[in-house]
C-alpha cells in the first residue's frame, strides 16, 4: 500500500504547484528502509518528521532494562517524529523502526514554524493540517493512558476492545497488531494476554480468528466465531 501525499492528512487542501513549492521551502528527501531497521534512535534529536508513503514503521519506547512498549504503529499517508521536529535539540524518548519495508519522506518542519519570506498561503494551511494531526495524535495517547490505567490485563482488554467498536463502526473488529504487538501496546505480558483472550471466549464475551475479533453481547454465550450480517 502507498500513500498518495494529496490524500495525505498533513496536505490536506494543498495543490499540486503549492506541494512544489513547499519541497523547495521546506526541502524533503526521501529514504528507504527495510524491515527492522532503524530510522530514529531514542537519545537523538532530530530536525525532520517523517510521512510515511509505503510499508509501515513501529513508535516504541524501550527502558534501560530492555523492557518494550509499543506506542504506535505508522501506516501509509501517517506522519510520525513531528513533535520532536518542532523542538530542536530535544532528545528522543523513542525509537522508529521499519515495521515492514517502508519508504518514509522526511519533511524539516523547523523551516515551516518561521515567517515565510514569500508570505505562501500554502505555509498556513500546512501548519493547520499539521496542528489537526497533532490534536488527533494527542487523542490517541489519551485512549491509551485510559487503557493503562486499568488495574488488570480483562479491564485493559475490555476498554480496548470498546475503543476500536466506537473507532471503527463494525463488528468484527480487525487489529493492526500482532499478538506480540497488542501485548506491548496494553503493557502485559504475552503469554498472560493470550491466557486472558482464551477465558474471555470461553465466557462467550468474545470470538477471535488471528488479528480478527467479533464482540458478544452480554449473555450471548455464542463462541462460534461469526460476522456481521449487515
Amino acid at each position: 500500500m502507498e500513500a498518495n501525499l494529496f490524500s495525505a492528512p498533513l496536505f490536506a487542501g494543498i495543490t499540486e504547484p503549492e506541494l512544489q513549492q513547499l519541497e523547495s521551502c521546506l526541502g524533503f528527501s526521501l529514504g528507504s528502509y527495510q524491515k527492522g531497521e532503524a530510522i530514529f534512535h531514542s537519545g537523538s534529536p532530530v530536525s525532520e518528521a517523517g510521512l510515511v508513503l509505503s510499508g509501515s514503521v513501529r513508535i516504541e519506547y524501550n527502558d534501560f532494562w530492555g523492557n518494550r512498549s509499543l506506542l504506535d504503529v505508522a501506516k501509509p499517508g501517517q506522519l510520525f517524529g513531528e513533535a520532536y521536529a518542532c523542538l530542536p535539540g530535544e532528545p528522543l524518548l523513542v525509537d522508529v523502526t521499519a515495521h515492514e519495508d517502508a519508504q518514509v519522506l522526511f519533511i524539516r518542519l523547523p523551516r515551516l514554524l518561521e515567517p515565510c519570506e514569500k508570505a505562501c498561503p500554502c505555509h498556513v494551511r500546512m501548519i493547520r493540517n499539521l496542528l489537526a494531526v497533532s490534536s488527533r495524535k494527542n487523542l490517541q495517547l489519551s485512549r491509551r493512558t485510559f487503557l493503562l490505567s486499568s488495574h488488570t490485563i480483562r479491564e485493559r482488554l475490555l476498554s480496548f476492545f470498546s475503543q476500536q467498536r466506537l473507532l471503527q463502526g463494525q463488528n468484527p473488529l480487525r487489529l493492526p497488531f500482532d499478538r506480540q504487538q497488542m501485548a506491548d501496546y496494553l503493557g502485559v505480558e504475552r503469554t498472560a494476554l493470550s491466557k486472558e483472550l482464551g477465558k474471555m471466549q470461553r465466557e462467550g464475551l468474545i470470538t477471535f480468528r488471528k488479528n480478527e475479533f467479533f464482540l458478544h453481547e452480554t449473555g450471548e454465550g455464542d463462541t462460534t466465531y461469526k460476522k456481521d450480517k449487515t
